[in-house]
This record gives structure tokens, C-alpha cells and sequence, in this order.
């Protein structure tokens, strides 16, 4: 892991499956965001995590307008910090350094390009432990369509990011029955959620994502303030936590 980046501008084709998310997928997303946290500054650190291996290039358009729209809604506020985390082709696993600046990762992540290779999910896990124990990290949002690594493994990191109190909020793009299986495990071990990721969801769950970013840099008071009809069914799940 590393903070270098790769300014490859990306291209975009093909189309994602036609998948719906279910309504009860949306109601465990908004239970799961209870247990972000942020730090003893008031400043929440949330970690964004990308696949870019080739069998993404159809939608890496849709999952970086998602993301950027994450963004916009953290805009103008100093009190979260993001970072920007991504893996592809041969061994290539990178990360931005957690900053205020939220525009810069958007331009960032428009710059991505996707490569061919193997998952590296088991390092943004082990990337994700080992920044919050250096300072605590409110949660992991991970989109990615395959999974190609030992399930056990990831599920042992999964397990230590929930007990450190990092969900991780899953999005899978397509319809893998083997992926499927181990994000869903992942999310509940990490007490986190799981969705899928596809064009008809897609603007659910950006605004969804977006009162989480606002949950982690102002907890409740902030998504109050902002008050737009996902913040509001946001805390009607999240009561009086968060404060």
C-alpha cells in the first residue's frame, strides 16, 4: 500500500446487470450506519475502496459518479476526512492519504483506469485495520464484482474490523453466486451491510452514501441540519446514537 497514483484517464462501454437492490438490503444499510463513529477531533475518517480490475471497465463510469456524488455531499466541511483506496493488474494496490479535500479524490478517482489481474480485497481489509489503529476510521465502503481470494482470510479481517468497530458497507456490481456469498459474510462479520451495486440502484444507495459521509463527519446533528428526505430515514434508524 502506498500513496502513489496512476494519472490514466479512464474509458467506459458495456452494460451492468439489471439487478434491483431489495428494500430490506436498504433497511440493514441504514441499521448497520449506526455504528459509525467519529474521532475525539470530531473529524470522521471513512475509506473508499475500489476494484479496478478489467472486469469492471463496463460501469467504472456509474461506480466513480456514485463515489463523486459521495464526495459532493462531504464538500465544504472540514470535519471528514477520506481516503481514497483502490487494486489492480499485477500486485497494484494503492492509496491516496486521508484529506479534507474531497475534490481532489474525485478528480483521482476519474483518472483511474482499470487493469487486468486478481482481486486484492484481503489488503484493503488489512489496510483498513491498520489505519484505524493509528487513528480511528468510521467505516469502509468497498464496490467490487468478484472475489478471487481465500474467503477464511477475509473473514478474519473482517472480523477484527468489527470488533474495532469499522463496518464494512459492501456494493456488488453483478450477480456472482461466489462473491455474492463472501461479501455478504464480510458485511456481517465487519457490522457492515451488504447491497447490490447496479444502474437501477444506483441513485438510492449514492444517497444513501451520502448521508453516511455526512453521518461520519457530523454525526446526527449534521444529517438533521442537511435534512433531506435519506437524512431524515437515516435517523429515524439511528435515534439518538451518533451524537
Amino acid at each position: 500500500m502506498n500513496d502513489k497514483k496512476s494519472p490514466v484517464i479512464a474509458k467506459t462501454g458495456g452494460k451492468p446487470a439489471a439487478v434491483r437492490s431489495d428494500p430490506r438490503d436498504v433497511a440493514a444499510f441504514l441499521r448497520a450506519a449506526s455504528s459509525l463513529r467519529h474521532d475525539g477531533a470530531g473529524r470522521g475518517r471513512l475509506i473508499l475502496a475500489l476494484d479496478a480490475t478489467m472486469s469492471r471497465q463496463p460501469t467504472w463510469d456509474l461506480a466513480c459518479r456514485l463515489q463523486a456524488e459521495m464526495f459532493d455531499a462531504a464538500a465544504g466541511t472540514d470535519r471528514l476526512a477520506v481516503q481514497l483506496v483502490y487494486f489492480r493488474g499485477h500486485d497494484e494496490c494503492r492509496a491516496s492519504r486521508f484529506v479534507g479535500d474531497t475534490g481532489s479524490l474525485k478528480e483521482l478517482m476519474l483518472k483511474i483506469d482499470c487493469r487486468g489481474g486478481q482481486t486484492q480485497i484481503g489488503k484493503v481489509l488489512a489496510h483498513a485495520l491498520k489505519a484505524t489503529a493509528k487513528d480511528k476510521v468510521a467505516a469502509l465502503v468497498y464496490i467490487g464484482d468478484a472475489l478471487e481470494e481465500a474467503i477464511d482470510d477475509l473473514c478474519d479481517k473482517a472480523g477484527q474490523l468489527g470488533l474495532h468497530g469499522v463496518p464494512v458497507f459492501v456494493f456488488q456490481e453483478g450477480t456472482d453466486a461466489i462473491a455474492e456469498r463472501g461479501f455478504r459474510e464480510i458485511a456481517r462479520l465487519s457490522r457492515g451491510a451488504w447491497f447490490r451495486f447496479d444502474r437501477s440502484a444506483a441513485s438510492t444507495l449514492a444517497r444513501l452514501l451520502a448521508s453516511v459521509a455526512v453521518f461520519a463527519a457530523g454525526g446526527t446533528k449534521a444529517l438533521a441540519a442537511r435534512g433531506r428526505p435519506e437524512d431524515l430515514l437515516m435517523l429515524d434508524h439511528l435515534g439518538d446514537r451518533g451524537k
